[in-house]
């Protein structure tokens, strides 16, 4: 009984303690990089407008049409791939449901030397195959994991995917353009507060990465400052030319 009452905090402490990082990023990587993609898309854009010395109007223009053509382009490039992804999925689940209602012995021995090569007894994977294998659905189910490594009843949805992308473009993007709404007139401002907003998305991006906080963020700040001026440096020699 004591070695029990020893065990049972480790226990305990063990099943508390254990957990992991979201490693597939659920929601927060695809919004964090849509959002860095608009950062820095736009800031490239303004400032290399900026750098050949163009006006104010057409700085804010050209910020505002970067955002709207960014967004629905991100928009529109997630649904068709998330939607042409899950279409492929359902043709290939429409496959194994076919084969499991032809061959149904045949796709039980399949899942059984399925178990018995990851170290299972052959007499003990037999049974579990069979077990699994009597209702249609849930041998659906463990062939798509097994075989095609998918969940099915956890497939990516199309519209939420084009939304969530949309969204935290526009937002990216707005960060730039912002300043200058409010009444900036150099490209400063809106050059700070976009690499700010690089930083931090870096620095979230931590979460789902092994990498600390700061240097996620620096790094981020580095490639998005490294394009704005890139960019400028265009701008202004393509300025310098065509004027």
């Amino acid at each position: 009984m004591e070695i029990m009452d020893a065990a049972a905090p480790t226990h305990v402490a063990h099943r508390d303690n254990h957990t992991h990082r979201d490693v597939n990023g659920g929601w927060l990587r695809p919004a964090v990089f849509g959002a860095m993609d608009g950062l820095v898309s736009n800031l490239a854009l303004m400032t290399g407008v900026a750098g050949g010395a163009l006006s104010q109007q057409t700085i804010i223009i050209t910020g505002l049409a970067g955002l709207a053509a960014g967004a629905f382009s991100m928009a529109a490039g997630e649904y068709t791939s998330v939607a042409s992804q899950r279409e492929l999925v359902q043709a290939e689940l429409d496959i194994e449901r076919d084969e499991l209602r032809k061959h149904p012995k045949d796709e039980q021995e399949e899942l059984a030397a399925l178990y018995e090569s990851r170290g299972v007894e052959p007499e003990l994977a037999r049974k579990v195959a069979e077990q699994l294998s009597r209702d249609p659905e849930q041998a659906l189910e463990i062939h798509a994991r097994e075989e095609l490594g998918i969940d099915p009843s956890d497939l990516p949805s199309p519209a939420v995917a084009a939304i969530s992308s949309f969204g935290s473009f526009a937002l990216g993007a707005l960060l730039p353009v912002l300043p200058y709404l409010l009444g900036a007139s150099a490209i400063w401002p809106a050059v700070l507060l976009a690499l700010a907003g690089l930083f931090a998305c870096g620095a979230v991006v931590a979460r789902v990465t092994a990498r600390s906080w700061w240097f996620s963020g620096l790094r981020q700040l580095a490639l998005g400052g490294a394009a704005s001026g890139v960019t400028y440096l265009l701008g202004a020699l393509f300025g310098t030319v065509v004027g």
